[in-house]
């Protein structure tokens, strides 16, 4: 990253595991920002020891590479009255703070942030945690698959007949980074202005019902229904034929909203103009996807776009990664470990025309210690 870079010279303090909150301090380091991740001696974030499959890089999860790249690590023990002292110092030297303990930890530690405002008047403090601050369900672990099942998404998801479908990603746990990395930009605007610290929190419940907000929106009004999936080859509970994804001869192709008049033709599918894609939703999916499945992919691209149709092809991981509009983006970046590269993504936005990549991979547990030890004056016992 080049010293113009927008957060270049800002010192995060990540002291957040697994997935939401080291995600919002990656996002910072992305735009410049010095990220110091605390973690435990011997075994460091949980995430390095997180599998999402048999790859193991260095002794840790590729979940763990992917998240905490571009950051130091400084092992601190926080029941360890000494390492604690060591982090309220960094905390008056730091311009952001980022925890997901979950409610009332981060207070018996005494590093909550009525106490950092108090240690830096300056500092942006985020908070992160699974169903928020009270309430009964404030105490619950915040684990991705325990929020999406009490947020009512899994209802969106798969057809009538397949039950509740979870969201195959930690969906809560990325949408949560992003408003809380959005939340702390915000913050340190209203400091350059001001001169004033703050605070913001979010939850992974929070975020949920905010990525629901079209459908909720919906559902508040319309009398309290409840969403109906499609029996089958539909992909939202509640849009009208003849959105959704249909089986090829050679793939599949998903179809987003389009008047039925204006496939009537296109499909040869007579009647279908003066259905009702609301109404007679399963039956005209049905008739679509029986006609869709007689030609290839490519053949219908090659009908329905020039028409103006909206379709696009389902594309699997190596055939996305193999697309040249996507090359095109230049969306992937090697960085650095210690026996090798681990190939993973960069980040999602291009800054003057550029997009930040660094070659520096996750640290080792404590890696960094004894140098941020001796240029912040730590004394660690």
């Amino acid at each position: 990253m080049t010293p113009s870079a927008p957060l270049d010279g800002l010192l995060v303090l990540d002291m957040a595991q697994f997935l939401a909150g080291p995600a919002a301090a990656l996002q910072l380091g992305d735009l410049g920002a010095r990220v110091i991740k605390i973690e435990r001696p011997g075994a460091g974030d949980l995430s390095r020891s997180l599998y999402l499959t048999d790859t193991d890089i260095d002794g840790h999860s590729t979940l763990f590479h992917a998240i905490n790249r571009n950051k130091e690590s400084l092992a601190l023990d926080l029941k360890n009255d000494t390492h604690l002292k060591a982090i309220r110092q960094l905390i008056t030297r730091a311009d952001v703070v980022i925890q997901n303990f979950r409610p009332g930890v981060i207070e018996r530690l005494g590093l909550d942030y009525d106490v950092a405002k108090q240690l830096n008047p300056g500092v942006i403090y985020g908070s992160v945690s699974g169903f928020g601050p009270s309430g009964p369900w404030s105490k619950l672990p915040g684990q991705d698959l325990l929020a999406q099942a009490r947020s009512g998404v899994m209802w969106l998801n798969g057809t009538a007949g397949s039950g509740p479908m979870p969201i195959g990603l930690s969906v809560a746990d990325m949408l949560a980074s992003h408003v809380l990395a959005k939340g702390i930009l915000a913050l340190l605007v209203r400091r350059g202005r001001t001169g004033l610290g703050g605070l913001i929190e979010t939850s992974l419940l929070e975020v949920l019902v905010d990525f629901q907000f079209e459908l909720l929106t919906t559902h508040l009004n319309d009398g309290g229904r409840a969403p109906r999936r499609a029996a089958a080859h539909g992909a939202n509970a509640y849009l009208a034929a003849p959105y959704g994804v249909y089986a090829t001869r050679n793939g599949h192709l998903a179809l987003a909203m389009t008047p039925l008049d204006k496939i009537e033709a296109l499909l040869d599918l007579p009647g279908l103009a003066s259905a009702d894609g609301f109404a007679d939703r399963d039956s005209l999916l049905d008739r679509i996807a029986g006609r869709v499945a007689e030609r290839t992919t490519e053949d219908w691209l090659a009908l329905l776009e020039p028409a103006g149709i909206w379709a696009a092809p389902v594309l699997d991981w190596p055939a996305l990664l193999a697309a040249e509009s996507f090359q095109a983006l230049g969306m992937l970046q090697n960085i650095r470990t210690a026996s090798g590269t681990v190939k993973t993504t960069a980040a999602p936005f291009r800054i003057d025309g550029a997009r930040p990549t660094f070659g520096r991979g996750a640290p080792g547990i404590g890696e960094q210690s004894r140098d941020i030890c001796e240029e912040f004056g730590l004394d660690l016992g």
